[in-house]
């Protein structure tokens, strides 16, 4: 099947009445769509060949109708319809334009038209109005105004679509400036609903920021305002090269090459590039059939592509808006022979200010020299993407003189605000050095990462700068320590380096140290300061692994930590930077549990490193100084010392190292308000103050079957996540169990009527004897499409105790069933920390065997298989 075929086939119907052969003709047009290799053809040839058999189709469809028949009414295709594209599904935009109000057998013979469409499987968005009408509604909505940019006549009366026309070039009608203002603001808030980032998991094809909706952004405003039918004109008029026109249809082809596949994976109209369908299209693009790497190479094609069309897009946009709003500068300042600041826009003065890749890096030291400097000039933009690839036949780094300027970049106050977003943003960084290039536009294939690996490391050195600057109000001790930095840009080296060894098949930490090694060598950094910088970025996970993943109150974790850190310069340096990589990673990732866990790691290692690495003795005074707050917080209350005393026998050392003085205090006051201990006894109680990282919530009482189990579930079921669960047994046999809690998107619950409905949740659950929760939450869409291979892990804990990490899909029910298999071993569980990493939990449980000791190797091995059997 040819679209000639299919041509042909429209001309063979004689017979509107042949409703199963016009059906059948719309079947075979998605035959033919999805016979073709897209990945190798013209994917122009397929979006406009549909356009053109639709077209076709109507016109004969409208014939055999005899609507030509009926004088001044005629059928326009609008919108992207109008402008001779159609992706397999995408809606067809009709405007049936008539000169006046139709007749009642007119709007029934459209009404025959429009239905015969639908019936044979056309998707179809119409509109009925007169010409009076239609001018009417445009000049009140701009999308409609939109459409009519696009509008183009398929059959009927010439002399009725021509009048149309006469009417949209009127003075009444839209403006060019008033059409060009808000088709800006338009972008502006569409870019603002994607949080302004092309950057997402997910993208949408059509909609993100520097896809679709950009490239037609300037079709609209250059059709508007110049009447250019196509770029080739914008070119003549000088706001394109021939080259850089080309680069647009080239990425044009690209995302269409895209929203084509997309279109034929999902069977319908999708533009959302959504997990359930990134390994198909990926497949059918041609980028291999090994699942997530073929993913990630096809999500970075696109990323790259989308860099450079939001690149043409600012470019063009603010040409036209000089040109479009004339607009006369306001202020011009001479900044030196080669540039000057018009409205606060830097500007080359003359064609070659960009003569060497020396030049490119002299101009970003200009930038941080100047802070007038508010953004780019279009005139300088275009020159620096010429540069860029003029340039190209080798890496700036190579240059001794670039070596020079690079560092004398970094150690600049000022480079890492706006002169690190030119860096990052137009491919000079990219240019730069070949590490950096490989990284640019890598996407992981989980929902951790929100970020591609460059865009990543470009906001966590962002937030390095931050913390250094006077607006820092909410990260004190980053401040701090950034502010007593001798060297600050050897963390900014680091942070630039953390990361750019993924995508390498090996431990990226461990490559990044090569890297990193080698640029410091070949920049003549001193000895020490490479070392430093070599051992951070090898590093950079250490302290969120430490804080996140093992129990940072035992003195043994501390003291291994505290030995591999080895010096409070490094744990400052180490504590900055992963501060600002979790931040960096994931706009949702951040919150108060993380920096607590963060808080409590840093404090405890500076007391380690004090005291010679003694840990015991820094945890110690810790309990000493918990215990002093909490009971003249309680006396206060109305407590007398001898409660407070006995109360607190009942409980270990180990607790009061754990818990904060407020939540000591709260425990308490709560346990001991209550009714007197009985065999049956259970409090649940809540808060939502004790704690920053979350709300939490206390059970205390006589041990009951699968406890811990049934608690998880529930709280799971009602959408809450556990990020901490400490499960202490006291001295007279009594179950304490703490959780804190938080919504399942991380945020804190706060309202008092949630905090209860969910206490009397667990309270019920626990309160039905042999009775099992049900948990009925759903497993989201994006979950279903990842594979988390379950890993099992043990280690020795404190005395008697094992410490099992495990790594599993993020499952509903997830600890209920992991816990399920610890009884079903016999074992204990002490202590779990929970933590959620994109789709993967990563959990740490300290655990012993049912006589109170360490789990044996078969018990390790049993465990293991139970695990991997009830989670795989």
């Amino acid at each position: 099947m040819s679209l000639q075929n299919l041509l042909d086939e429209v001309k063979s119907i004689s017979d509107i009445d042949n409703f199963a052969a016009c059906k059948g003709l719309i079947s075979k047009s998605y035959e033919w769509l999805t016979s073709q290799e897209i990945h190798t053809g013209k994917v122009n040839d397929l979006v406009l060949g549909r356009a053109t058999f639709i077209d076709a189709l109507q016109r004969h469809t409208w014939q055999l109708m005899d609507l030509s028949s009926q004088k001044h009414i005629s059928l326009v295709a609008v919108g992207g319809y109008g402008r001779g594209q159609l992706q397999p599904y995408s809606d067809i935009d009709l405007l049936v334009l008539s000169k006046k109000t139709l007749s009642v057998s007119q709007k029934e013979k459209i009404g025959t038209f429009i239905t015969f469409l639908w019936d044979i499987g056309l998707d179809i968005g119409q509109s009925v109005r007169t010409i009076k009408e239609t001018v009417q509604q445009a000049k009140q909505d701009v999308t409609i105004a939109t459409n009519l940019v696009e509008a183009r006549l398929l059959t009927g009366s010439e002399e009725t679509f021509e009048a149309l026309l006469q009417k949209l070039q009127s003075r009444s009608y839209w403006s060019s400036k008033d059409f060009f203002l808000a088709k800006y603001q338009e972008q502006k808030q569409r870019h603002a609903k994607f949080k302004d980032s092309s950057y997402n998991l997910e993208p949408n094809v059509k909609e993100s920021p520097g896809c679709l909706r950009d490239i037609q952004s300037i079709g609209w405003v250059a059709k508007k305002h110049f009447n250019a039918i196509d770029g080739k004109e914008l070119v003549k008029h000088g706001y394109f090269t021939p080259e850089e026109f080309s680069e647009l249809l080239e990425c044009r082809e690209n995302l269409w090459r895209i929203r084509f596949a997309l279109h034929l994976v999902a069977g319908r109209s999708e533009n959302r590039l959504l997990f359930d369908y990134q390994t198909d299209v990926a497949t059918r693009l041609g980028y291999g059939e090994d699942g997530k790497a073929s993913v990630e190479r096809m999500m970075k094609s696109f990323f790259r592509t989308v860099r450079r069309i939001r690149e043409l897009n600012e470019m063009l946009l603010q040409r036209f808006g000089q040109d479009v709003l004339a607009l006369k500068v306001k202020q011009g300042i001479d900044v030196n022979e080669d540039f000057e600041l018009l409205d606060g826009l830097i500007a080359p003065k003359h064609d070659n200010v960009f003569a060497s890749p020396e030049d490119t890096l002299r101009f970003l030291l200009l930038v941080a020299n100047t802070p007038e400097v508010k953004g780019l000039h279009s005139s300088c933009l275009q020159q620096l993407r010429r540069a860029r690839r003029a340039f190209n036949k080798q890496y700036f780094v190579e240059l001794e003189p670039c070596r020079a300027l690079f560092l004398e970049l970094v150690r600049h106050p000022n480079f890492f605000g706006l002169g690190w977003d030119i860096m990052h943003k137009h491919g000079i960084l990219q240019a730069y050095i070949p590490e950096w290039d490989h990284i640019v536009g890598m996407m992981q294939f989980d929902l951790f990462h929100a970020y591609t690996v460059d865009e990543h490391t470009h906001r966590l050195v962002k937030n390095i700068h931050f913390y250094g600057s006077p607006d820092n109000k909410d990260f004190p001790r980053c401040g701090n320590i950034m502010k007593n930095l001798s060297k600050p840009d050897l963390l900014f080296i680091a942070a630039i380096f953390h990361d750019i060894g993924k995508g390498r098949n090996g431990d990226h930490s461990k490559l990044g140290a090569v890297d990193v090694k080698k640029f410091c060598d070949t920049h003549g950094l001193n000895e020490k300061d490479s070392e430093l910088i070599r051992w951070l970025v090898e590093s950079h996970l250490l302290m969120s692994v430490v804080a996140q993943r093992r129990d940072i109150y035992d003195p043994q974790v501390i003291n291994e930590f505290a030995q591999a850190v080895r010096t409070h310069n490094n744990l400052n340096h180490l504590y900055v930077l992963t501060l600002a990589d979790i931040r960096a990673t994931n706009d949702n990732l951040w919150n108060d549990w993380k920096a607590s866990l963060l808080r409590e790691l840093f404090l405890l290692t500076q007391k380690a490193l004090d005291n010679g690495l003694e840990c015991k003795v820094a945890l110690q005074d810790r309990i000493s100084e918990h215990q002093t707050i909490a009971r003249k917080s309680l006396l206060s209350s109305g407590m007398n010392n001898t409660q407070i005393s006995q109360f607190w026998q009942r409980l270990s050392d180990d607790y009061f190292a754990r818990f904060k003085p407020e939540q000591i205090a709260w425990h308490a006051c709560v346990i001991l308000a209550s009714h007197p201990m009985t065999d049956d006894f259970l409090l649940v109680g809540t808060s939502a103050d004790t704690s920053k990282a979350g709300a939490e919530l206390i059970v205390y009482g006589k041990d009951k079957e699968k406890m811990f189990a049934q608690i998880a579930s529930v709280l799971d079921s009602r959408n809450c996540s556990i990020r901490d669960a400490q499960i202490m047994r006291t001295h007279d046999g009594y179950i304490f169990d703490s959780f804190i809690i938080q919504e399942q998107n991380g945020d804190r619950i706060i309202s008092p009527s949630r905090l209860k409905s969910l206490k009397e949740a667990v309270e019920t659950q626990l309160n039905k004897p042999g009775v099992q929760h049900t948990n009925r939450r759903k497993m989201s869409r994006q979950m279903k499409q990842l594979d988390v291979p379950t890993k099992v892990r043990f280690y020795s804990g404190k005395t008697n105790t094992t410490i099992v990490e495990l790594e599993a899909l993020d499952a509903p029910g997830l600890l209920a069933t992991i816990t399920e298999q610890f009884i079903e071993l016999g074992c204990k569980l002490h202590q779990a920390k929970i933590t959620t990493i994109g789709e993967r939990a990563e959990d740490l449980f300290i655990v012993s065997n049912q006589d109170n000791h360490t789990l044996s190797h078969s018990e390790q091995v049993e465990l293991k298989s139970l695990l991997r059997e009830a989670l795989d």
